[in-house]
């Protein structure tokens, strides 16, 4: 793929948080901020983004979503994480983008470096993976070019397809973490 050319980047946030206790893990506080916040406000201070998605539905992100972030929102978000990736590449598709870097909203370790990393990556495969302390995580760019074979359904983004086409996959290595919250006790450990 070389250059990856015009890029924009998807926060997915549009699940219901069910084990998550205490309400919509999205609104929880993370070290004083919302949660999607924190993910969303990495991807742009990332600065290599044309724009910046963030895929909501179960919970209306609309307060909390910065002005510099366009929001989306996901109607099918019950039927799995697919339906949030569907919405983020049909808009990356529409707005005329070669790739686009998705991460999700409840990994506050993943920061700017690391979306730029796996944003600017030169690796000429069409999905570049971020690596932590070499266990691939999130974000991944995904180039127009495999858009068409994303499930569409499911809980599963673009795993299902990274799995069964490895060959497609680059990692970038990345400072960040890719510890996600999806419990109170998370929070609390983390916070």
């Amino acid at each position: 793929m070389g250059h990856p050319g015009r890029i924009a980047a998807a926060v997915l946030a549009a699940g219901s948080s069910s084990r998550f206790e205490d309400g919509p893990k999205q609104l929880a506080s993370f070290r004083g901020r919302p949660l999607v916040a924190v993910a969303v406000e990495a991807a742009l201070a990332a600065g290599v983004f044309d724009v910046v998605f963030v895929v909501g539905g179960a919970v209306d992100l609309s307060a909390i979503v910065p002005p510099e972030a366009l929001l989306l929102e996901n109607p099918d978000w019950a039927d799995g994480q697919a339906t949030s990736l569907t919405v983020a590449v049909r808009a990356a598709a529409v707005g005329g983008f070669d790739a686009l870097v998705v991460g999700l909203g409840d990994q506050p370790f993943v920061g700017p470096e690391d979306w730029r990393a796996v944003a600017v990556s030169e690796a000429t495969e069409p999905i570049v993976a971020a690596s932590y302390e070499g266990r691939r995580g999130n974000p991944v760019r995904l180039a127009r070019q495999v858009w068409p074979d994303l499930p569409a359904s499911g809980d599963e983004g673009a795993r299902r397809l990274m799995a069964a086409r490895p060959e497609l996959v680059a990692e970038v290595a990345c400072p960040g973490d890719a510890v996600d919250i999806d419990t109170r006790e998370d929070l609390d450990r983390w916070s």
